[in-house]
């Protein structure tokens, strides 16, 4: 599960407790075999039908809502196990944890500060593989550290090694800092929000944008090279330039040499990227050499893109694939647009 999937988990939590709906959770906590989603996806279910999120691509849903209604009625949690191999849809055995979703206002307030903060939640589910069996399953959020424990209902269980237990983390929502703001950043700033990614853009002094012009952002700054504090980067920080401006573009790398960052993409050829990498050793030799490894440019995977939103896209799919501990490939028989 995504930090952005939990929070708008939350968010239908409380739009559903204020009128007047009972809620469940159902959590993907065992697979045996393939699925769409792996476990520790969760989505919630209000007595009226409506949900957020999804278990699958849309194999399970159905028949979770139909075993939710006794979990509604009697407030007593279950495991349900659905075969996917004779299905057409999922292809594995899904162990799912359906159980009573009910924080307190402040949980649920600190469980979307926490995410807000940028500070994992750690969620621990205990259970009971098996067919449509009840009991007293449940999960715990924990926040800080696992000192905060939150109980989203009121069923408790006594220890022993017959059940199951499935511990998930979940990490801070992926921040993408875009330094640039020209009509380009827009299609970065959109198609990483839609991902659920915390987007920061730092635009000129000379030619400082708002909010307004990038909507979907967390965050919109002024700043320059000299000025910008780039304390806010985290181990889930990505960075991409995208000013247009080489003596710009050096600057921020500069520095960006304190911060160890998995992905930094700048715009522009492989010929612009050899003069980048000169200059740099050029002002400081003292280099890591891993810094120009983690290096992207030209920023994005070779997808033939052309417009701008294609672009994004190439971008996009490039920091995914390099964030998510897979290695990228350059080499294409596209001719890829460069950008200066």
């Amino acid at each position: 599960m995504q930090a952005f999937e939990l929070k708008q988990n939350i968010q239908f939590f409380q739009s559903s407790r204020d009128r007047g709906l009972k809620i469940v959770m159902a959590s993907l906590v065992g697979l045996e075999g393939s699925s769409y989603r792996k476990p520790g996806v969760r989505m919630l279910i209000a007595e009226d039908h409506s949900m957020c999120g999804a278990l699958s691509g849309g194999c399970v849903e159905k028949d979770i809502v139909e075993s939710a209604q006794t979990v509604f009625k009697t407030g007593v949690s279950k495991v349900i196990s659905y075969d996917g191999r004779y299905r057409l849809g999922c292809e594995g055995f899904l162990y799912i944890l359906i159980e009573p979703f009910m924080p307190s206002e402040k949980d649920a307030t600190s469980i979307l500060a926490q995410i807000d903060q940028r500070n994992p939640i750690v969620v621990k589910s205990v259970y009971k593989e098996g067919t449509s069996i009840t009991g007293n399953y449940h999960s715990t959020f924990f926040l800080k550290s696992e000192q905060t424990p939150i109980a989203i209902n009121t069923l408790k269980h006594s220890e022993t090694s017959t059940f199951t237990y499935f511990k998930q983390t979940i990490s801070p929502a992926h921040q993408l800092v875009i330094i640039g703001a020209e009509h380009d950043t827009g299609p970065v700033c959109t198609n990483a929000a839609l991902l659920g990614w915390d987007v920061s853009i730092i635009s000129s002094l000379k030619n400082p944008k708002s909010a307004q012009h990038f909507p979907t952002a967390k965050n919109v700054l002024a700043e320059t090279p000299e000025t910008v504090n780039f304390d806010f980067i985290d181990p889930y920080t990505s960075v991409l330039i995208m000013t247009h401006n080489y003596a710009q573009d050096l600057k921020y790398l500069l520095k960006l040499k304190a911060y160890s960052l998995s992905y930094v993409g700048v715009l522009g050829s492989k010929k612009r990227k050899a003069r980048l990498e000169s200059d740099l050793l050029e002002h400081d030799s003292e280099w890591d050499a891993s810094f120009f490894e983690r290096l992207y440019s030209p920023a994005g995977i070779h997808i033939g893109a052309v417009t701008p939103q294609e672009i994004a896209v190439s971008i996009i799919s490039e920091i995914l694939q390099v964030t998510r501990t897979q290695k990228t490939t350059k080499t294409s028989s596209f001719s890829k647009p460069f950008i200066s």
